[in-house]
C-alpha cells in the first residue's frame, strides 16, 4: 500500500464511542470524494467492528480501540484493534448467525455486514491478546483515474 495519508484515533470501548468512531472515519475517507452509498458501507462496517470490540472483546471491563485508517490511490483500509479477549475459533465467528453472546440477542451477522460492505475483511486473533479487523474498501472514482495526489497542503 502506497500510503497518501493516514489516521489513528483512540477510543475507550464504551457504546456511545461507537457513533464518534464511525463519523471520524467516514470523515478521513471523505477525502477520496468516495460516493454517498460508499460512506455509508464504510460508516456500517466500522460500526460492526468497534461493536465486536466493545462487547466482545471487552465484554464487561473497558479498554481502548484503535482505529487506524490508511489511503492509497485506490481507497481506505480501516484497522480495528482491540486487546481484549480474542476470539477462540475466527472462522466459527465469521460464520452467519453464529454469536457467542445468544442471551444479549446479538444477531450474529457482524462479520457477514462487515464482508457485505467492504472490498476485502481480514481478521487476526489470538486468545487473551485481542483481535485486529482490517478493511478495505476500493472507491469508483479513483478507478476511473481521480486518485489523490498526495502532494495537497
Amino acid at each position: 500500500m502506497n500510503v497518501k495519508n493516514f489516521m489513528e484515533l483512540r477510543i475507550p470501548s464504551k457504546s456511545q464511542n461507537e457513533a464518534f468512531a464511525r463519523v471520524a472515519t467516514a470523515a478521513f475517507a471523505s477525502q477520496l470524494d468516495p460516493t454517498i452509498e460508499e460512506l455509508a458501507d464504510i460508516k456500517t462496517a466500522v460500526s460492526e467492528a468497534v461493536t465486536n470490540s466493545i462487547i466482545h472483546g471487552y465484554e464487561d471491563c473497558e479498554g481502548i480501540i484503535i482505529i487506524k485508517c490508511r489511503m492509497d490511490e485506490h481507497g481506505v483500509e480501516i484497522e480495528v484493534r482491540d486487546e481484549g479477549k480474542g476470539i477462540e475459533d475466527v472462522e466459527q465467528a465469521r460464520q452467519p448467525l453464529y454469536t457467542s453472546k445468544p442471551e444479549l440477542e446479538r444477531s450474529g451477522m457482524g462479520f457477514t455486514v462487515m464482508e457485505t460492505f467492504m472490498d476485502e475483511v481480514e481478521v487476526h486473533s489470538e486468545k487473551g491478546k485481542g483481535t485486529v479487523v482490517i478493511m478495505r474498501k476500493k472507491f469508483a472514482s479513483l478507478a476511473k483515474g481521480q486518485g489523490v495526489s498526495g502532494n495537497e497542503g
